[in-house]
């Protein structure tokens, strides 16, 4: 952890925080993280590139240690935005992108807004094929399909420490679960048990539904722009399994793909296996 460097920044107003590591002339890897975690999901996937790769990870506003304002549209699209912006705070012109949970929609926006700035992806469960979502979609689609107040209302009751829990282990085999650390969700609770930041993550959760629209135009992109692309999946995950990472063959035929033993949250599991294929990946395009 002696490599990662703890940051904050302001943008556009909000207080931000950021991990960083590795040499600040590196080709850069950015790791927009998923729901319900923050910058905390590289912890330890970033010292373990640290020697080559300049990573960056910030907590996106109402995760982590970033502030929660209230006139921040905590929308896929608000969120999209503030990326971009933390591109541009950092003066980054070119990356490699992870995309990962809902990082994955904020990331391909961002590659879709400036193509040419693409060097890489890494998809790590981020799904865009509808056809292959899992079991574990149905809560949200009853809401997709009925969008009532109290529709919202039953997705808040996931907006607790049980359902982050849920979403951390939910689907994984019991020797699997015994790696995950407790950590990740008691210390996301942590950061999120207030009434606003409560509010802000189901007007996220229930903004999802309007990703879906988006998804024939991530598979454009894909097939148009064939950026190098490493796919690696966690078999175990109730909201995509396997098929939704065969799916990307349909647009990126030449994508790397490597499905592990692992579920949604693979480098809590298999991080082992994971950095040697990243590192590999990287290595095939850097100039280091």
């Amino acid at each position: 952890m002696s490599n990662v460097r703890h940051r904050w920044i302001t943008i556009d107003g909000i207080e931000t925080f950021y991990r960083e590591a590795g040499p600040p002339n590196g080709p850069v890897l950015l790791l927009p993280h998923g729901y319900p975690c923050s910058s905390f999901e590289f912890r330890n996937l970033m010292p373990a590139l640290a020697d080559r790769w300049r990573t960056l990870a910030p907590d996106l506003p109402g995760f982590g240690y970033s502030a929660a304002p209230e006139n921040f549209a905590y929308t896929f699209d608000g969120y999209s935005e503030f990326l971009r912006r933390f591109i541009d705070v950092l003066d980054l012109s070119e990356y490699t992108i992870y995309l990962h949970d809902y990082g994955s929609q904020f990331g391909l926006r961002l590659a879709m807004a400036a193509p040419e700035k693409v060097r890489g992806l890494i998809v790590q469960n981020g799904d865009i094929y509808e056809d292959q979502h899992g079991p574990k979609y149905a809560p949200l689609k009853r809401f997709w399909n009925n969008p009532t107040e109290q529709g919202k209302a039953e997705l808040a009751e996931a907006v607790s420490e049980e359902g982050f829990r849920h979403e951390f282990v939910g689907e994984l085999p019991d020797d699997l679960v015994e790696r995950v650390s407790p950590d990740l969700w008691r210390l996301a609770w942590a950061v999120t048990d207030t009434p606003q930041r409560r509010q802000n993550l189901v007007n996220l959760l229930a903004d999802q539904r309007h990703t879906v629209a988006s998804f024939s135009k991530q598979q454009a992109y894909l097939r148009e722009h064939r950026p190098p692309t490493l796919i690696v999946w966690g078999r175990h995950d109730g909201y995509m399994p396997p098929g939704a990472a065969l799916a990307y063959h349909r647009d990126h035929p030449d994508a790397e793909l490597h499905i592990l033993d692992g579920g949604h949250w693979l480098l809590e599991t298999h991080l082992d296996e994971v950095v040697p294929l990243i590192r590999n990946f990287l290595s095939g395009y850097s100039p280091f």
